[in-house]
């Protein structure tokens, strides 16, 4: 099925190899960003294949020129969130950290394939998959560290260390997909045009062994990096976030998009220009929503 065979159905579900199961997100037009419709379909359609004994394992990718941007920032996402999340000031980041890390949680592995933009919290969802791999010019960062908050889901020193973080968060720069496999976001990266191809191969490999011993395999990684304290680390992320959602500049910036008319696009040049990437870049395709 093309990209474009189903513009009204925002995730698609094909089997591209007995036993794998294949979710693509299918708002290209809007670089894959992540409406809480979207959410909700991803989240129900991983629980779905984690109940089906058919399958083995999932991969996540994204239509068109991307994984995904981010969150739908041209969106209102109090309204219609996919599960209930305790309210009162952070609700936002506690609840968008729930839902990716039940990926954590599921008995069968979920591998993300990536390219494009893989942004905010496009970055959230591939970091929570059990595998990530990456087109070599793939991109991935959290602009939204310029003029809003850190992360909802602060991954990256758990992932990428304590400088390559640091750094991060400072400028809201990306790294390609060579730069995440080296420095240990990613998995691997190929060449895009080999990616789906190596991803689906990887996929088959991972497949081989039972979903009964492959939860106890995940676990026993998981498990490992809880001790060390990432969930709670990321979790105690979420407070700082929505911290940072209360400075004059988070709040001036955040509340233009609801008002106004405002563009995101044009919001989200704004941020960029000085920087010099992203949408100010040239020969750069724009990304999108992004947050």
């Amino acid at each position: 099925m093309t990209d474009a065979a189903r513009p009204d159905v925002i995730l698609l579900v094909d089997t591209p190899a007995p036993k794998v199961r294949r979710l693509t997100l299918n708002r290209p037009h809007k670089r894959n960003a992540l409406s809480n419709p979207l959410r909700a379909a991803i989240l129900e359609a991983l629980e779905a294949a984690d109940r089906d004994p058919e399958v083995h394992v999932t991969i996540l990718r994204g239509a068109g020129s991307c994984f995904s941007s981010g969150y739908d920032l041209s969106a209102d996402n109090t309204h219609g969130q996919p599960f209930h999340t305790a309210g009162g000031a952070g609700q936002w980041p506690r609840h968008v950290v729930d839902g990716w890390t039940r990926i954590w949680d599921l008995q069968k592995p979920v591998i993300a394939q990536v390219h494009g933009y893989c942004l905010a919290g496009g970055s959230e969802l591939a970091a929570c998959c059990d595998l990530v791999y990456v087109a070599e010019d793939a991109q991935i960062g959290y602009p939204p560290t310029r003029l809003m908050s850190p992360p909802d889901n602060q991954f990256h020193p758990w992932l990428v260390g304590m400088r390559r973080a640091m750094e991060m968060y400072l400028t809201g720069d990306s790294i390609s997909g060579a730069e995440a496999a080296r420095e240990g976001f990613a998995n691997r990266a190929w060449p895009a045009a080999e990616l789906e191809a190596r991803v689906l191969e990887m996929a088959q490999r991972v497949a081989l062994t039972p979903p009964e011993l492959q939860q106890i395999n995940k676990r026993a990684v998981h498990r490992a990096m809880e001790h060390m304290g990432l969930r709670a680390g990321i979790r105690g992320g979420t407070e700082l976030q929505a911290l940072a959602m209360t400075t004059e500049a988070s709040r001036a910036y955040f509340s233009r998009f609801h008002r106004d008319g405002a563009s995101v696009s044009r919001l989200l040049s704004e941020r960029d220009s000085a920087f010099g990437d992203y949408r100010a870049r040239a020969d750069a395709k724009a990304p999108g929503e992004s947050s």
